[in-house]
């Protein structure tokens, strides 16, 4: 079986890891609230008590899958040049009609679209991989399709 890599930047790595630190640190807490519900009776009738399972269950579960990402984690490194966008490229776009739009290329577990973070594997990352200074990108999104031109790379 091929492991998965997971590409984040230093940034998402450690964003990753603090997520990790505050879930652990919480383990007595919800703990607490188990123990606490539990000595409320009958558990099959107690809401608070089923509460507190499932946050223990999805923070046991979320711990899980960092530390599944961090123990397979790719660092993503600016690229040395910046003649190509690769992995951690910031790349400015602008249209003809003058729109203008940023991206950082990153790995799926870290992209954020909103905040112009997109993933490597999103039609618009696979659309900019590999382009340089100068290139035309068509980017096709629900509502429209739109050729740029990639006008910085960094």
């Amino acid at each position: 079986m091929v492991k998965k890599q997971f590409h984040l930047t230093q940034e998402g790595v450690d964003e990753l890891k603090s997520e990790l630190k505050s879930l652990i640190d919480q383990r007595a807490e919800v703990a607490e609230s188990i123990r606490v519900a539990r000595e409320q009776g009958d558990l099959t009738e107690n809401a608070e008590y089923q509460a507190a399972k499932q946050t223990q269950e999805r923070a046991e579960t979320r711990v899980s899958e960092i530390e599944h990402i961090l123990k397979n984690v790719s660092i993503i490194k600016k690229p040395k040049s910046s003649d190509k966008v690769a992995h951690g490229s910031k790349v400015s776009l602008k249209s003809a009609s003058g729109k203008e739009k940023t991206f950082i290329l990153v790995g799926t577990v870290e992209a954020d679209p909103l905040n112009g973070k997109i993933s490597d594997e999103s039609p618009i990352g696979k659309a900019l991989l590999g382009k340089k200074m100068g290139e035309e990108v068509e980017i096709v999104t629900p509502a429209e399709t739109t050729v740029y031109k990639v006008v910085s790379i960094s």
